[in-house]
């Protein structure tokens, strides 16, 4: 089991949900690791790659491997930049030799955040105590490329005080989809408001992910619905107390 663990915190954590990031080290610590913060640490290139710029992303991502290349574990609060580094860092890389047998030599270290506490770390019960109801939104890289979708949900049900109510679509897209959602925006905004409306029908009070670009769009359209229910990370969960 790994001693010390870096920390790819994203763009998105970084510029918009620095709690995300920072309650993500709270847990991590308080579970014993040393953490490890490389400054140089940029983005992942997905938006690059998402939107076909693919040299522009190899140069990207090509940095994040000069950056965490000798990280013994690197966690990352966001399953849709795993899954980037993780299933499509070698496809964009595949023309150079050298740069796809890093990209290759890196997959096994890097773990979404949820994934490595219980996969890795080996807990459920991280002695978080958060006395409400919440509904958790599987997101969808974290859901069909990295096929996490029990680990969140039995974190949220050892928290103490916490009740956990499915609901009906939560495995469908909120509409966010990076780029999807500025040249789509009309399919995206109704793709957020038939979610929020599954989210109400359970009652609760939260809506719970482990990627903050679903939750950015996601409490976009609870804010401009005059809906009280709040969206957090689950990390910002498990960091309560």
């Amino acid at each position: 089991m790994p001693k010390r663990v870096s920390l790819f915190v994203t763009c998105v954590v970084d510029q918009l949900f620095p709690r995300a990031g920072m309650a993500m080290a709270d847990v991590l610590e308080r579970l014993g690791y040393q953490l490890d913060f490389p400054e140089a640490q940029t983005c992942c290139g997905q938006p690059a790659f998402n939107s076909g710029f693919w040299d522009q992303a190899r140069e990207v991502a090509a940095h994040f491997l000069d950056v965490f290349e000798d990280a013994e574990c690197i966690v990352v609060p966001s399953g849709s930049c795993t899954a980037m580094i993780t299933h499509h860092f070698a496809g964009i890389m595949e023309a150079d030799p050298a740069l796809l047998a890093r990209a290759r030599r890196i997959e096994s270290r890097v773990y979404e955040f949820s994934r490595f506490l219980t996969e890795v770390a080996g807990v459920e019960d991280v002695g978080a105590r958060f006395p409400h109801t919440v509904t958790y939104h599987d997101s969808c890289h974290a859901l069909r490329e990295l096929k996490i979708k029990s680990g969140p949900r039995q974190l949220l049900s050892a928290v103490s005080g916490l009740t956990l109510k499915e609901m009906d679509a939560a495995e469908e897209c909120c509409g966010f989809g990076g780029t999807f959602s500025v040249k789509f925006d009309e399919v995206s905004g109704a793709m957020a408001r038939t979610k929020i409306e599954s989210i109400h029908r359970t009652g609760a009070e939260y809506v719970v992910s482990i990627d903050s670009s679903c939750l950015m769009q996601l409490q976009g359209a609870l804010s401009r619905a005059g809906s009280p229910v709040r969206a957090l990370h689950l990390s910002e969960v498990l960091a309560s107390r």
